[in-house]
């Protein structure tokens, strides 16, 4: 039995792999009473990113702007000439996000709820964002371009940025910062990165974090494999400075 009836499960990027959110969403079995929260980046990369949206819809479950629904909102909004940013969509997963509509087309109904999602949610004890916030800017001036791209700046911070909250994110694949293995989570200074790279061939693990019972939930996209473990198995401690020399060295981290 749970130590807490109610739980608060927060899944990490999906990608389009609707199979593996399947297989993870029935480890984690949850109940009418739980709060499950996606971090945002539902689509691109994956083979079912159409079905992911849907669900994700059809279910009412919270979830946040990703950078990747950022950009196929600004493909879209770009009336004079999208094509570079066409491209930069494209090559970044776009073209499987496209393929898994029927007929290729996007319906509005999905356009404008991503329209509509929110760039972080704050829970109380608990800070959910896609990317991060950058330490240099006032929070009340900060937008999307920092919720959901930011990276170098947030990791490497050496204090916690709120004094009461944990910030939890996705967006910067853990395995890509220094002494994070494939599927560990990355913790630092006041922040959690449960991003485990689901589409990386390197990887494959998509994670869920029930927060208020400290267990880790995953699944390998690749392998089917389902594992479940304490959080405290499942973290890799990392130093901010380590991070922001290997950024600087190597540009490592830099998936978009």
């Amino acid at each position: 039995m749970n130590a807490f009836n109610r739980r608060r499960i927060i899944i990490g990027d999906i990608h389009g792999y609707y199979r593996g959110l399947m297989s993870l969403l029935d480890a984690i079995a949850p109940t009418s009473t739980d709060e499950i929260y996606f971090l945002g980046d539902l689509i691109d990369r994956g083979p079912q990113s159409a079905q992911v949206v849907e669900f994700v819809i059809h279910n009412q479950y919270k979830c946040l702007l990703g950078n990747h629904e950022q950009i196929l909102l600004n493909v879209l909004a770009e009336i004079d000439d999208p094509s570079p940013m066409v491209q930069t969509w494209l090559s970044s997963g776009g073209q499987a996000t496209i393929a898994s509509y029927k007929q290729a087309i996007i319906p509005y109904e999905h356009v404008e709820w991503f329209a509509n999602l929110p760039t972080y949610l704050d829970l109380g004890d608990i800070w959910l964002v896609h990317a991060g916030i950058d330490p240099k800017i006032p929070l009340a001036k900060q937008t999307s371009e920092q919720f959901c791209w930011v990276r170098d700046e947030f990791h490497s911070i050496q204090e916690p940025f709120f004094p009461d909250k944990v910030i939890i994110t996705g967006h910067t694949i853990t395995f890509t910062m220094p002494g994070v293995k494939p599927g560990q989570l990355a913790q630092g200074r006041g922040w959690l990165d449960i991003d485990t790279g689901a589409y990386h061939p390197r990887s494959g693990w998509l994670t869920g974090l029930d927060i208020n019972n400290s267990m880790v939930y995953q699944v390998n996209v690749f392998k089917n494999i389902t594992r479940i473990l304490p959080l405290a198995e499942a973290i890799a401690i990392v130093n901010p400075d380590e991070i922001n020399q290997a950024h600087q060295s190597k540009g490592i981290g830099a998936s978009r």
